[in-house]
């Protein structure tokens, strides 16, 4: 082997070694499972800090924002690095509110792994079924973490069923509790067979080993088992030695339980109380043993922007050319930050990068490491790295940025449409071009958010996922910007629907002197999905070149455009199928825009007075003391409100249903007074539907005024 060929095989296995020793993980859970609780442990035992912040006081370290402090909820993903047995941690702490959604989204796009956490007397909830359906899309392998076993009404195997009723999930028990609800004491480790009491010692938690106790000895054989006969699946040779009744080493069957989470054949749990240290240490151990490497997560395929039917390869290495998506934008006076997962290649300071989108060349200002809000700038990030970049303006998130000489574009993320709306302006018409600049910054920072002008009354309308979504962004316009400003109520994002097939002519003819107009488009237009990503379906099925070729986009486009500017009450039109199939052209007079606009005048014809209303829909679960049921129910009745189903945990009635989120604006307000304080709800999207027919007479009469 020559000097070179050894040195580059030196290189490579010290690369290897460098990747092998990351986990790019988030936590995600249901609002008030503990999440942020889980992260502030992870960072105290690991030094990452010496004191340990708690939500309940507004001293988390990783919910900096004020807002975020003040109500103990997290509301932006934070960024941190900590260090356990020699592994670098990139963690990210995602919001647990359904408003902040997309925020999990785009974190999920760029981990390898998650930590998915679980309140103990709840277990399963409505936000939880919605991140693990996000993770179950970008395929995260993912450990679960059932915390707050401490609390009363805390039952592990109950939270356990529900993991594998309710979302469906391979589970498996790594670990069982050791007492239960106050007297919680400790758990037996199901791998290896050993049990640890929790102690505390000079303010210290310590972990104790002890053996495992008579009462839970035949429990934790009998899932010991469990867990063997369901990790062996993954390997022939291991299934062999099952069934020859072998036994197996801790080793080999921690080596089963990582192959067996990477492939997602098994879901692990381990249990634990976050606030009270009890089973973080062996939470880390395990996001450490059992969840991804970026090597495990191998190559990443992306598409050549020169040829998009091209597909590029980029492997996890630092030697490769550079390639990094932007998952995160925060708008900065010095310069907007944009957080970077590096998928490979090694990006320094002063590098120059290409976005494929803007097809513009940015330079690296300054690169840094993120600890929530605090910076540690840094020379220089590799493959496998999370980082932040100042410099690149015009980078947005979901953009790829890549190394000039070899360029890719990586998969874009896709972000829910919003569901309400509010119109909003300054206080002091002074502060309008301030306030312009502000949202276009907001809508930087955050996808779900969107800005737009309402041409008929010219008011500046905001969009978003939620009413504390536009609650907190007003908020922060207005005392974190000083831009005082006057908001109206909310509105809810309707959509349109063609209700039957109408087969109309659409025609554009302009021949009176200069340069004409000239296009005839017969169109039917029919139902279609809803719930599809594109807003019409365009079918062309034409034939004998009745409308030459060039053409045909054009009149695409324009059933696209009038589809979006919604006719006559202005709500884009979803779930329509155009098919052309006949039509007439001019060898002099026709052009794109006469077609565009001949498609344009049928989409708005066959629409006319043929349409229905859709609203968007919500998952509601509403948890109430059996007491105040009959008043929730009676309420939630006026509320058009689809009751599916009404369980019992512990003391708790659940009340499961969709409802539209026009009937849900300020309930929760409602329920406090309903329940005195003791009831509480969730919503989640749950698509479009359309609405009874006295509510769309009611909304058009209202829209036409």
């Amino acid at each position: 082997m020559s000097t070179e060929t050894l040195q580059a095989s030196k290189q490579d296995k010290k690369e290897r070694e460098r990747l092998s020793r990351i986990r790019n993980i988030g936590i995600m859970a249901h609002i008030d499972a503990g999440k942020t609780t889980v992260t502030e442990r992870i960072l105290y035992l690991t030094g990452r800090t010496y004191k340990i912040g708690e939500v309940h006081d507004g001293e988390a370290t990783m919910d900096y924002l004020e807002d975020e402090r003040a109500r103990g909820i997290t509301i932006t993903s934070a960024a941190t690095q900590c260090n356990w047995r020699d592994t670098q941690i990139n963690l990210i702490d995602t919001p647990g509110h359904v408003d902040f959604t997309v925020e999990v989204e785009r974190a999920l796009r760029v981990l390898d792994g998650a930590v998915a956490v679980f309140d103990g007397v709840a277990g399963v909830e409505a936000q939880s079924e919605t991140v693990w359906r996000q993770a179950d899309r970008y395929g995260v392998p993912r450990i679960c973490f059932v915390n707050k076993l401490d609390r009363m009404g805390a039952d592990f195997g109950r939270a356990f069923e529900s993991i594998v009723n309710r979302l469906q999930a391979p589970a498996v028990r790594l670990q069982i509790p050791l007492g239960a609800e106050k007297d919680f004491y400790g758990v037996v480790d199901l791998v290896t067979m050993t049990a640890w009491r929790f102690e505390t010692e000079d303010g210290e938690l310590k972990m104790l080993e002890i053996p495992i106790p008579d009462e839970v000895a035949a429990e934790a054989e009998a899932h010991h088992a469990e867990l063997i006969e369901k990790v062996v699946e993954v390997d022939d040779e291991l299934v062999e030695r099952y069934l020859d009744g072998d036994s197996f080493t801790a080793d080999e069957i921690r080596d089963a339980v990582r192959r067996a989470t990477l492939l997602g054949h098994a879901v692990p749990v381990l249990c634990g109380s976050a606030l009270h240290d009890k089973g973080v240490h062996p939470l880390l151990d395990a996001v450490v043993d059992y969840l991804p490497t970026p090597l495990d997560k191998g190559e990443i395929v992306g598409l050549d922007p020169k040829d998009e039917n091209e597909k590029v390869v980029r492997h996890p290495s630092s030697s490769e050319p550079f390639a990094a998506l932007a998952f995160k934008t925060i708008a900065d006076p010095n310069g907007d930050l944009t957080f970077i997962r590096v998928y490979s290649g090694t990006l320094r300071r002063g590098d120059q990068v290409l976005n494929p989108r803007t097809r513009k060349r940015e330079r690296v200002g300054r690169l840094m490491f993120m600890h929530a809000n605090n910076r540690e700038p840094v020379e220089e990030v590799k493959a496998g790295d999370i980082a932040a970049v100042v410099g690149l303006k015009t980078t947005v998130t979901g953009d790829t940025v890549c190394d000039e000489s070899d360029p890719v574009v990586l998969e874009r993320m896709v972000f829910p449409e919003p569901v309400i709306s509010m119109s909003i302006e300054p206080k002091s018409t002074g502060d309008r071009d301030k306030l312009s600049d502000l949202l276009g910054k907001l809508t930087r920072e955050d996808p779900s958010f969107r800005v737009n002008t309402d041409p008929e009354t010219d008011e500046t309308v905001i969009s978003g996922m939620g009413e504390l979504h536009l609650e907190i962004m007003v908020t922060r316009i207005s005392r974190d910007y000083k831009i005082p400003v006057n908001v109206g109520a909310p509105r809810v994002a309707y959509r349109q629907t063609i209700a039957r097939e109408a087969d109309v002519e659409g025609r554009q003819i302009k021949q009176t002197g200069g340069s004409g107009q000239y296009a005839v488009v017969n169109i039917k237009f029919r139902p279609w999905d809803i719930d599809a990503e594109q807003r019409t379906h365009f079918v062309d099925s034409t034939k004998g070149g009745v409308i030459p070729a060039q053409f045909i986009p054009a009149v695409g486009k324009g059933i696209e455009e009038a589809a979006t500017n919604g006719g006559r009450l202005g709500w884009p039109f979803v779930g329509v199928e155009a098919e052309l199939y006949f039509g007439k052209s001019h060898e002099v007079d026709s052009s794109e825009l006469a077609f565009n606009l001949a498609a344009q005048r049928a989409f708005k014809e066959a629409v006319q007075d043929n349409f229905k209303i859709l609203e968007p829909m919500m998952k509601l679960v509403v948890s109430v003391p059996e007491e105040f049921l009959g008043d929730v129910i009676g309420d939630l009745n006026t509320r058009r409100v689809a009751i599916e189903e009404i369980t019992m945990t512990g003391p708790i009635r659940e009340i499961r249903g969709k409802v539209p989120i026009a009937e849900m604006f300020s309930y929760s307000g409602t329920i406090r007074g309903l329940t005195q304080g003791r009831g509480s709800f969730s919503l989640e999207p749950a698509g479009y539907a359309e609405v009874p027919a006295y509510v769309q007479e009611k909304l058009v009469e209202e829209r036409l005024k």
